[in-house]
C-alpha cells in the first residue's frame, strides 16, 4: 500500500494509529489508486456519532472542558465503540438526574399521583391524537348541526336537558338522571361552560364504544387510572365535537393560531382552544397549566419541550408571571442549557365563579412550540426575535452557574461557600 500511495510504511502505520491526519491529498490518492468513490469513504455511522456527541457535549456539565470539533470528529471516526459507550453513559446519567429530581424526602407512595402520571404517559404515547375519536366526533358534529343543536339532538335521543339553580344541583355542574332520562346542568354556567358540559355527556354516551376500543388494549395499574384515562378521552372527544378537526385545523392555520380569535369562532374558552391545538399535526405544542403556587394541574407533552416530571419549574419562564397580568397574552423566546430554542405564550385563565360568593380559581396556562415553528404563530410575527431567555427544566437539573433566580443547587455540583466573597448568584460551584 505504501508503494501504491508513494508514501512510507511508517507514515501509514501512524495514520492507522490515529497519530497522523488523513489529509485531503491522501484521500484523493486513495480514491484514485484503488478506484473508490469518495462518498464511500464517508461513514454514515461516523457522522451520526459525531452529531450525537456534539449534542451530548452541550450539556452544561461539560462547559469547562475544551472540546475542539476536530477531536469530537476523531473520536466518532476512530473510536465508535467508545463514542457509543459515552452516549449510553450520558443517557443513563440524564435519566438518573430526572429521577433524583423527583425524589422527596420522606415521600410515600401516592396512588392518586401515580394515576395522574399514568394518564399523562398514556396520552404522550398516543401523541395526544386519536383518529377514531376524531372521525366519530366530526360525524356527530354534522349530525348535531343539522338536527338543531345539542339540546334538540338529545331530545331526539330521548333525553331532556334541564338547566337548574345551584342549590338544586347540590354542587354538581352536570348530572345525568338515568331514571328520568334527564341531563341536568347548572343554570348559572356561562354559555361556553354549558356547551362544554353537554358535549361531555354526549361524548360519554355516544362515543362509549370508541373510547372502550382505545382502552381495551391498555393495562392500567388501578381503577383510578382507568377512570382518569376515560375522562381524558371523553374530554378529547367533546373538544373534537365542538372544534371538528379539519375545520379547526384550517381556521388555526389561516388565523395564525390566534387563540382568542379561534375561541370566538368556535364559541369556546381560551384554555379549550389551547388544549385542542395540542391535538393537531401542523405545529406540535407543549401545554401546561399551573396555579399560583406552581402546582401543575394539567400537562400535555409535545414539541420536544423538556419539562421535569417533578419539582418546580424555571422561575424565569413567564408562565409564572401570567397571573400578574390576567388579561394579557405574554410571549417569550426560551433557550435550554443544551441550546434548544422554543417560543412560549402564556395567559391567566379563570374557572368557577358564575355567581356571587362562588369561588373563582385563577391559573396560568402556557403553550410552547419549537422555535422553527414560531413564525407560523401570529404572536411571533413581525419584529426580529429578541435574545432568548436562558431557562432550564428545574433548578436541580440546570447547571447555569450564573443564574440569579436559582432556588436550589443542581444535582452533582459541589457548593463552594466563601466567607469573604459574595457573588450575585445564590450559590458558587466547583468546576465539574
Amino acid at each position: 500500500m505504501a508503494e501504491d500511495m508513494e508514501i512510507s510504511p511508517s507514515y501509514i502505520a501512524l495514520i492507522e494509529r490515529n497519530q497522523r491526519p488523513l489529509t485531503a491529498d491522501l484521500l484523493l490518492r486513495l480514491a484514485r489508486t484503488y478506484k473508490l468513490d469518495m462518498s464511500e469513504l464517508a461513514a454514515d455511522a461516523r457522522d451520526d456519532y459525531a452529531q450525537r456527541l456534539v449534542a451530548m457535549l452541550k450539556d452544561p456539565i461539560f462547559a469547562e472542558i475544551d472540546l475542539p470539533a476536530l477531536e469530537i470528529a476523531d473520536v466518532a471516526t476512530s473510536f465508535p465503540g467508545m463514542a457509543e459507550a459515552m452516549l449510553r453513559l450520558h443517557g443513563a446519567y440524564a435519566r438518573e438526574q430526572q429521577a433524583l429530581a423527583g425524589l422527596r424526602e420522606g415521600a410515600g407512595h401516592d396512588p392518586a399521583a401515580d394515576a395522574v402520571g399514568e394518564t399523562r404517559r398514556f396520552l404522550a404515547r398516543a401523541g395526544n391524537h386519536f383518529a377514531t375519536l376524531e372521525t366519530r366526533a366530526a360525524a356527530l358534529a354534522d349530525d348535531i348541526a343539522t338536527g338543531g343543536g345539542t339540546v334538540e339532538w338529545l331530545r331526539k335521543q330521548g333525553i331532556r336537558a334541564r338547566f337548574l339553580p345551584a342549590d338544586v344541583m347540590m354542587g354538581a355542574l352536570r348530572r345525568y338522571d338515568r331514571h328520568g332520562e334527564q341531563l341536568l346542568i347548572d343554570d348559572a354556567l356561562s354559555a361556553t361552560a354549558r356547551k362544554w358540559q353537554i358535549a361531555l355527556h354526549i361524548a360519554y354516551s355516544a362515543m362509549r364504544s370508541e373510547i372502550g376500543d382505545i382502552m381495551r388494549g391498555e393495562s392500567f395499574a388501578g381503577d383510578t387510572a382507568t377512570q382518569l384515562v376515560r375522562r381524558a378521552l371523553a374530554g378529547y372527544a367533546a373538544a373534537a365535537m365542538i372544534m371538528p378537526h379539519d375545520r379547526f385545523a384550517r381556521a388555526a392555520e389561516m388565523r395564525g393560531y390566534d387563540i382568542d380569535a379561534l375561541a370566538g369562532l368556535f364559541g369556546t374558552s381560551f384554555e379549550q382552544v389551547a388544549h385542542r391545538l395540542t391535538t393537531l399535526r401542523g405545529v406540535s405544542f407543549f401545554f401546561l397549566r399551573v396555579d399560583a403556587a406552581g402546582n401543575v394541574s394539567k400537562r400535555l407533552d409535545g414539541a420536544g419541550f423538556p419539562f421535569a416530571a417533578h419539582g418546580g419549574g424555571c422561575p424565569l419562564w413567564n408562565v409564572h408571571h401570567a397571573l400578574t397580568a390576567p388579561h394579557e397574552v405574554l410571549t417569550q423566546w426560551l433557550e435550554m442549557p443544551d441550546g434548544q430554542r422554543f417560543f412560549s405564550i402564556a395567559r391567566a385563565v379563570a374557572s368557577g365563579g358564575s355567581g356571587y360568593g362562588r369561588p373563582t380559581t385563577m391559573r396560568a396556562i402556557a403553550l410552547v412550540c419549537a422555535a422553527e415553528h414560531a413564525p407560523k404563530l401570529v404572536y411571533a410575527r413581525g419584529d426580529t426575535p429578541p435574545a432568548p431567555t436562558p431557562v432550564g427544566m428545574t433548578c436541580r437539573l440546570c447547571n447555569r452557574a450564573q443564574c440569579t433566580a436559582r432556588a436550589e443547587p443542581p444535582l452533582g455540583r459541589e457548593i463552594l461557600p466563601d466567607d469573604y466573597r459574595r457573588i450575585a448568584a445564590p450559590f458558587a460551584f466547583a468546576d465539574g
